[in-house]
């Protein structure tokens, strides 16, 4: 295996950068600049949080619970957790403590750091806790050499939803970043001279590669913006003005929103080349609204946690609305056969099936952590499933036809229905429940429907209240449908993809 750190091909530009802003921190509704930190600035807090860390004496691969919310400090904390040969795992903040306490537990994270934005875990033997004035400390402690890890050894791990209704951890080996590279040109057509601003959160896996791993390893420019409590979506406009952005990258509803809201038109944000989207689909109506109002390019990109971002339009490749684009330069991705009978043969154009990426590509995951079987169940030969049914068409454009399991998409996140019906059952006023996807409009929402128990409210709010203090915000139903009873298979089993159309 190859010698190969994640952290310092990221930072391999940081010296001839070395004056170059890797890092801009704007704040408030004005988006004044608050923080401006340099390639040196960035490097240098990388080496010496890499240095503390390793102080703690943790065998080599030990995972780190981050419990950081969106500011300068988290991609310290993260790539230092990496270059030291630590496992770092970025979590929500929105997080509840019983969804904190599954991953830990689950993870066996030996460290956690938390800033005080989220619920931290109580403490307990074998687990060190790092917080308050000693985490800000860390990024000065004795500068580290990068840690000698090979391209295969486990670099991060981030957890997404799981069908058994616990999460599950993704592991990504160190070279993942490699497989990130034809997403430079392939997407973004990211130069060094850009200023990419990515509105959401550094724990996703979209900001981690798209808002921060991807500009410092071309030499750009990152920019976060801090904000106190949700973002009005009719400051973006100010916001992209105020930092002078080249790029945007979003999720189709944060676009929705702008337009709807935002004083919008060809005379603002000047300096933006384009926009950037994932994490649900874009429709073909939204995306010929914003080029039309704003006279700015906006490029798709279809991924997941697994693998990130590996079909997409960009400045080399024309948009096809309603179309993500095509595999991008160097991806081998497939449709197979939906039935398992009909193995690994990828299946001519215009044919429906499941979507499918090699297991070659260096982006593509290490397993999930811990379980072995559920690994093995992702692949068909030499492919990975992603679980979504698509068909390319002739001219090698790859057309999205939903899901070929139950998982959901909630503002960009991969939720599974059965961890929060498992939430939901424990209302003792639920006799039954199923969430599903559901459409609005143009709006996907999680919905809860139930069976009440006899005497039971049928009233939103108090199985609202239940969800908020189990669940994340983005994993709680945004509508609730009260039934008599579930449609059901002849075995018994519900039939959620009964409930979609409802």
């Amino acid at each position: 295996m190859a010698r190969f750190n994640l952290a310092a091909h990221v930072l391999a530009r940081a010296a001839e950068r070395a004056g170059h802003p890797a890092l801009i921190v704007a704040g408030g509704p004005d988006g004044r600049i608050l923080e401006r930190w340099t390639y040196a600035d960035v490097a240098a807090a990388v080496a010496g949080t890499s240095g503390a860390l390793a102080a703690y004496g943790l065998p080599r691969g030990s995972r780190v619970l981050l419990r950081v919310g969106s500011t300068p400090l988290f991609p310290m904390l993260f790539f230092g957790a990496i270059a030291a040969g630590l496992v770092p795992i970025p979590t929500s903040v929105q997080l509840t403590a019983a969804e904190v306490e599954t991953i830990l537990a689950d993870s066996g994270a030996r460290l956690v750091l938390a800033d005080g934005s989220g619920p931290v875990p109580a403490a307990r033997q074998g687990v060190i806790v790092v917080a308050g004035a000693a985490l800000e400390r860390l990024a000065a402690g004795p500068r580290a050499d990068f840690a000698d890890t090979d391209a295969e050894d486990p670099a991060f791990q981030v957890y997404t939803s799981g069908t058994s209704g616990r999460p599950k951890g993704v592991v990504h080996a160190q070279r993942v970043v490699l497989g990130r590279a034809p997403m430079l040109e392939g997407w973004y057509g990211l130069a060094e001279t850009d200023r990419l601003f990515h509105a959401g959160a550094f724990n996703w896996t979209y900001t981690l590669g798209a808002g921060l791993m991807d500009p410092w390893t071309r030499g750009a420019t990152a920019i976060v913006h801090l904000a106190d409590g949700e973002r009005p979506p009719a400051l973006w406009p100010d916001l992209l003005e105020a930092v002078d952005a080249t790029l945007f990258a979003a999720v189709p509803s944060l676009y929705r929103r702008i337009l709807k809201y935002g004083d919008i038109g060809p005379h603002r944000f000047q300096t933006l080349r384009h926009g950037l989207t994932a994490g649900e689909a874009l429709k073909a109506s939204l995306h010929a609204e914003w080029t039309a109002r704003t006279g700015r390019p906006l490029y798709e990109a279809l991924g997941m946690s697994e693998i990130s971002t590996y079909v997409s339009s960009s400045p080399t490749v024309p948009v096809r609305p309603g179309s993500p684009g095509r595999p991008q330069a160097g991806r081998r991705v497939a449709v197979l056969p939906v039935d398992t009978d009909g193995g690994s043969e990828p299946l001519p154009a215009g044919a429906v099936g499941v979507l499918a990426v090699h297991r070659s590509d260096p982006g593509l995951m290490l397993g999930y952590h811990g379980r072995p079987e559920e690994t093995a169940a992702a692949f068909r030969g030499d492919w990975f499933l992603t679980g979504d049914l698509a068909r390319f068409d002739a001219d090698g454009y790859l057309w999205y036809e939903g899901r070929a399991d139950d998982q959901m998409n909630a503002s960009g996140y991969r939720v599974a229905p059965e961890e929060v019906e498992r939430a939901l059952a424990e209302n003792p006023d639920v006799a039954e429940v199923a969430v599903a996807e559901t459409l609005v409009g143009e709006i996907s929402l999680v919905t809860a429907f139930v069976v009440p128990r006899p005497g039971a409210p049928r009233d939103p709010e108090p199985y609202a209240a239940h969800a908020a203090a189990r669940l994340a915000d983005y994993k709680r139903p945004r509508r609730w449908v009260f039934v008599e009873e579930l449609p059901r298979t002849a075995s018994g089993k519900v039939l959620r993809r009964a409930l979609r159309g409802a």
